[in-house]
């Protein structure tokens, strides 16, 4: 018996360009707009899945706990700032929280497109 594919959870769809999968067509979108103002000249040093460590890994309960991670969907250089960019359909608990500790623990603030 062949299992109907599980729609995803915020029904977005995988998208893969250029040898990249993508979690979005949004997301998608977004990198070929900043492919663009690379090739445009606008940014520079695009760098896509970058992780950021939130927090180092530990022992809890006897158990080694891996580092918290936020993983950014694009990180790339503007008027010489470094930016993070974050594509998002719906905003989460987990996101508001990683996005929260990105700016009092690293001090890195993230830019949302929806």
């Amino acid at each position: 018996m062949i299992k109907p594919k599980k729609k995803s959870k915020y029904r977005n769809t995988k998208v893969e360009i250029d040898g990249f999968k993508f979690d979005s067509k949004a997301e998608a979108a977004r990198y070929r707009e900043l492919l663009i103002m690379q090739k445009a000249g606008i940014i520079s040093n695009l760098e896509l899945q970058v992780p950021f460590i939130l927090a180092p890994s530990c022992v809890l309960d006897g158990r080694k706990k891996p580092p918290l991670k936020y993983i950014a969907d694009f990180v790339y250089d503007e008027n010489g700032r470094a930016v993070i960019c974050d594509v998002k359909g719906k905003i989460t608990a987990v996101y508001r929280l990683k996005k929260h500790l990105m700016k009092t623990v690293l001090g890195l603030e993230i830019n949302e497109i929806r």
